[in-house]
Formats: C-alpha cells, sequence, structure tokens
C-alpha cells in the first residue's frame, strides 16, 4: 500500500492517485518537477509521493535520467481486472465483429467524465485510450444507461467543443440523451474529429445499466446514412452475445435459450 507522506492520510492518497493519473493517455515518462507542475505541487511533495509509489511498485524509475513511469504493480492489477471483467471472453467476438463490418470496434466503459477503451482495435500504445463522454457516441451511451453511483449531465465538467458539430450545451445534451435511450443506440457524426462517423449500443448488466458501451467506427463513406442499420444490428448482436459471456457459466445456456439479439 501506499504510505501518506505528508499532511493528511486521505490528502496523500488522493495526490499520489493524481499522480499516477498524471500518466494517462500514454503519458511520457516524467520528472519529479513535471509532476509538481502538472498538479501544482512542490518539487520536495512530488518527489516524496514519487517515491512511496516507487516503493510500493506503482512507479519505476530510469536511473540514468531520475524520470518515472508506471511500474509493475499498475500491470499486474490492470492485468487482473482485464479478466475479472471477461474482457479476455470478448475480445475474440470484437475481432470477429470487426472483420464482418470493415469497421472498428471498440468497447469501452465510463471512468468519470471518460469513457475508456478497455478492448478492441482502438487499444494500441500509440492512441489514447480516453474519450470525453459528452462528443462520442461510447459516452453518450454510457451517460444514458448510468450505473448505481454514476451521475449524469449534471455531473460532468465544462463541454469543450471538438469541431463545429461538438454539443457543448448541456441542455442539449441532455436531450440528446433522452433520444439515445428511446432508440437504444447512439451516434457520432463529426462531433469528436471531423470525417469519423461512430455507432454505439450498451452492453447491459441485470439492472439494464450499461456494463460496457459497444462501438463500429469508420469513415461516413463506410457507415452510410442506408447502411446505419445494418451497422447497428451487427453491433447489437455482438452485445448480446458479450451480455451472455459475461454472465455465470450456469445462466449462459438458460440466457441464449430464451432471449433474442437485443433490437430485433
Amino acid at each position: 500500500m501506499v504510505t501518506p507522506t505528508s499532511g493528511t492520510g486521505a490528502q496523500s492518497v488522493g495526490r499520489a492517485l493524481d499522480i499516477l493519473h498524471c500518466f494517462h493517455d500514454n503519458a511520457p515518462d516524467l520528472s519529479a518537477s513535471e509532476i509538481a507542475r502538472r498538479l501544482d505541487l512542490s518539487t520536495s511533495t512530488a518527489h516524496r509521493l514519487a517515491r512511496a509509489l516507487l516503493d510500493a511498485g506503482f512507479l519505476e524509475q530510469d536511473h540514468r535520467t531520475a524520470r518515472y513511469r508506471l511500474g509493475p504493480a499498475v500491470t499486474e492489477l490492470g492485468r487482473l481486472s482485464y479478466h475479472q471483467r471477461g474482457l479476455h471472453l470478448v475480445a475474440p467476438e470484437l475481432t470477429d465483429l470487426a472483420e464482418r463490418t470493415g469497421a472498428t470496434a471498440d468497447l469501452a466503459l465510463r471512468s468519470g467524465p471518460y469513457a475508456v477503451i478497455v478492448a478492441g482495435g482502438s487499444v494500441t500504445p500509440r492512441v489514447g485510450l480516453r474519450r470525453p463522454l459528452h462528443s462520442t457516441a461510447l459516452g453518450k451511451v454510457l451517460l444514458a444507461w448510468p450505473r448505481p453511483g454514476e451521475g449524469g449531465v449534471e455531473s460532468l465538467p465544462p463541454l469543450p467543443a471538438f469541431t463545429d458539430r461538438t454539443i457543448v450545451d448541456a441542455t442539449r445534451l441532455a436531450a440528446e440523451l433522452d433520444q439515445v435511450r428511446a432508440r437504444r443506440y447512439a451516434v457520432n457524426d463529426g462531433e469528436s474529429a471531423h470525417g469519423i462517423r461512430t455507432v454505439a449500443v450498451p452492453v447491459l448488466d441485470h439492472i439494464e445499466a450499461a456494463r460496457f458501451a459497444l462501438a463500429l467506427r469508420g469513415t461516413p463513406d463506410l457507415i452510410t446514412a442506408e447502411r446505419t442499420e445494418w451497422f447497428l444490428d451487427q453491433a447489437r448482436a455482438c452485445a448480446w452475445a458479450i451480455e451472455v459471456l459475461l454472465l455465470p457459466p450456469a445462466e449462459r445456456r438458460r440466457a441464449a435459450e430464451r432471449r433474442s439479439p437485443r433490437g430485433d
């Protein structure tokens, strides 16, 4: 565990977690002074906290440059979480979906104001895994079917614009989410980047909350208006298969016998 090094225990733990968050989206190795600037800490405080994380295995240090990067304990916990969430079971389904559609298939869960891609074609070292909720189809699905304890539009920070199509008004976003729930899918048509069109559907749990969001992403030439429903059918079938895969083994056969893919 991380031992508090200054101030109250809760404050030290919070600051230590903030340091780990500095390495989101493939951030480069960081020095103690760079961590301090990012978090508005003194360099000495950043150094003490980083040393505690280093001792616990959550960071490691290049002894030539004294710069920090994520350590083996993070990798170990990430692999454990990957398997506990059943993501090793769904990877073949996403690969098959991508091959059948020619689109990029991604699976994401919610982390605060972000959709975090945890499996699929966008999980590469060069691509950031976090996407803002408000400007993505994945994020809209996660907002439309929140899990217990997750906030709605009111919980989001100010909504930045990424293109001229991004929804930046909270009232408009809430109305968009009403439509997402009514039609049971979300669309991102150039809201996060021009020339990209995405459709997404929920992977629901037993209380009808979105355990994950499943998206197909491509260009408007691939996901055309005329073929959107076909892409949605493929995504819904995959989402339903994933829902069954994530059930305890004893429940999978009963679920497959009594249910058909969502949207039929």
